[in-house]
């Protein structure tokens, strides 16, 4: 049995050039017509059949002198180099981009000034780059945007979008709803919102939103602002399928509690006991010696605290 041919590979000659071809930017051996821009095959670099392309397909053209498909290639060449040069740059801003977003990010979970990245961040990074990998750190650090404002930016963007994420679930799946409201420092009052639910990657629990109660925090006033929010965002309220709060009245009450109210528009809806506020319900069934053992150890804890003094004994006596 005779052994099989091996098909030749045909390579490119500079006398191509006079029928208008050059040898293909993503394959060496195959010809590109620099009139039409087809990439013809390797079979097709014989002068016949390239003569044949310029002859059939760009018959005003099969007359041209070399000087002219010179020009062409060089005209080609220099596009290439420019489209080359434009598109490094695209990536690396692009790559800059996406740096700064994931910095931001990490500068979102650590909880430090927005600031950071503009004012240490940046310069570490360029001391690493020119000491360690001994490359110039200015084009790299010019790349990612980290200024105060550009951090901002990028948080509120991707807090926006986590939102729109979680939002979008909601509004296709039952979950669980937690409340609680509360008080801050200059008695501006704050009503959080949690959600549980089950999708693809098993049970998930998220902050829903943060509040702030303009008036009062009676029950009506807390459920007026949940369905504000629920219709905002197109978010069903027969999706909710059960609900945690504190043993607060405004919660609880049998009149005008948010709990009352929430029934009478989702009937279904099952209701208990926040966990975080259990420990209230098991407060007020102490027995009469664990009560009085914990108000003493109590009123001692408060005493000495109430005082920097005998508060730094104590921490030397321990």
């Amino acid at each position: 049995m005779a052994a099989p041919t091996k098909k030749k590979c045909r390579q490119y000659s500079v006398d191509y050039l006079s029928y208008g071809f050059i040898p293909s930017p993503h394959n060496a051996t195959k010809p590109m017509c620099l009139i039409c821009m087809d990439i013809l095959s390797n079979d097709s670099m014989k002068p016949c059949k390239l003569k044949i392309h310029l002859e059939t397909k760009r018959k005003g053209k099969k007359n041209q002198p070399v000087e002219y498909f010179r020009k062409l290639r060089d005209d080609f060449q220099t596009r290439k180099t420019v489209t080359q040069v434009f598109n490094n740059k695209v990536s690396k801003m692009n790559d800059g981009l996406l740096a700064s977003y994931k910095i931001s990010k990490i500068i979102a979970k650590a909880g430090k000034p927005h600031n950071i990245g503009e004012t240490i961040i940046l310069p570490a990074l360029s001391v690493i780059i020119s000491s360690v990998m001994k490359q110039n750190a200015s084009e790299i650090t010019n790349s990612i945007p980290l200024s105060n404002s550009s951090v901002s930016r990028r948080i509120d963007e991707m807090a926006e979008d986590v939102e729109k994420q979680l939002i979008a679930n909601l509004q296709v799946k039952q979950f669980a709803l937690q409340l609680d409201e509360s008080t801050l420092r200059d008695n501006e009052v704050i009503l959080l919102s949690y959600v549980r639910f089950i999708d693809y990657q098993g049970p998930r629990e998220e902050m829903l939103f943060a509040r702030s109660l303009r008036t009062d925090t009676k029950g009506e006033t807390i459920f007026n602002e949940v369905v504000t929010y629920f219709k905002e965002s197109n978010i069903p309220l027969k999706n909710i399928i059960a609900c945690a709060t504190d043993g607060a009245p405004s919660m609880t009450g049998k009149c005008k509690g948010f709990i009352t109210l929430l029934k009478k528009a989702v009937p279904e809806v099952f209701c208990i006991h926040c966990v975080i506020h259990r420990q209230h319900l098991v407060a007020k069934q102490l027995g009469g010696r664990l009560h009085d053992a914990l108000s003493v150890v109590i009123k001692v804890v408060n005493h000495i605290k109430s005082n920097s003094l005998r508060d730094c004994f104590f921490r030397k006596f321990a």
